[in-house]
């Protein structure tokens, strides 16, 4: 039996005013096209030594001062509205990069980009002295999405599975977030990324009868695991490193 595409038919012909298509494949060029003009190319003309990073419909303006962010901020706000667009509310906002050298008190000191979150985070200079700077790591969006990811998976109750089946399943995911998050105050991807070895040490305890009820027992027999084959898990050696597992 053939369908009648009749009232389909007449809702694509339908001419378009304004706006790009929901979910079109050209949607977001359209979109990055409008915003080269609107936002980049009106910042090198009005503002040249203001520098700033904008992927798709993400930005961030570095200014110097918290007046120079003010005028911009407001100038921006009539730039897109005279181009038919608004800022979000809540994510446009001016920033106070507070570290050891800028220790003013302000209520905005840190800033989400790209998925990381940038802010005041304590490191080491070349003489081992500590000091705050202001870092980016991978942020806290990004980690619970991630952590999504590894829940639904249900790595613990794969007891049919063995470590290289369990390693198979994770490593394609665990390289993509080290190789984009792991380069930066990589602390931060490491405390995270002990999860997993929490989920194998659930697994462990699930699949073998002498490990049920002995947390230490099974980390004891996942860190042998871990001498034995350091690479076999991709967050093994970003995480422990070679001497530290």
């Amino acid at each position: 039996m053939a369908a009648k595409p009749r009232a389909r038919a007449g809702r694509q012909n339908k001419a378009r005013v304004c706006g790009t298509p929901q979910g079109g494949v050209i949607s977001p060029l359209l979109a990055n096209l409008f915003l080269h003009y609107v936002f980049d190319v009106w910042m090198s003309r009005h503002h040249r030594g203001v520098p700033f990073e904008r992927y798709a419909d993400d930005a961030v303006c570095h200014c110097k001062t918290e007046a120079d962010a003010k005028v911009l901020l407001d100038q921006l706000h009539a730039r897109f509205a005279s181009c038919g667009l608004t800022l979000h509310p809540q994510k446009t906002r001016v920033v106070y990069c507070k570290d050891t050298r800028r220790t003013a008190d302000y209520p905005e000191v840190r800033y989400d980009f790209l998925g990381f979150s940038f802010h005041a985070r304590t490191a080491q200079d070349r003489n081992g002295n500590l000091f705050a700077g202001f870092q980016p790591a991978v942020g806290r969006k990004a980690m619970k999405r991630m952590s999504y990811e590894i829940r639904q998976l249900k790595i613990n109750r794969r007891t049919q599975a063995n470590l290289p089946e369990l390693a198979k399943l994770l490593n394609q995911k665990v390289r993509g977030w080290v190789a984009y998050f792991g380069g930066l105050y990589r602390q931060t991807l490491q405390r995270f990324l002990v999860r997993i070895d929490l989920q194998l040490g659930a697994w462990a305890r699930n699949k073998y009868k002498h490990l049920r009820g002995h947390r230490r027992q099974s980390w004891e027999w996942l860190k042998r695991w871990r001498q034995r084959e350091p690479l076999l898990f991709a967050h093994w050696e970003f995480v422990y490193g070679p001497g530290r597992g």
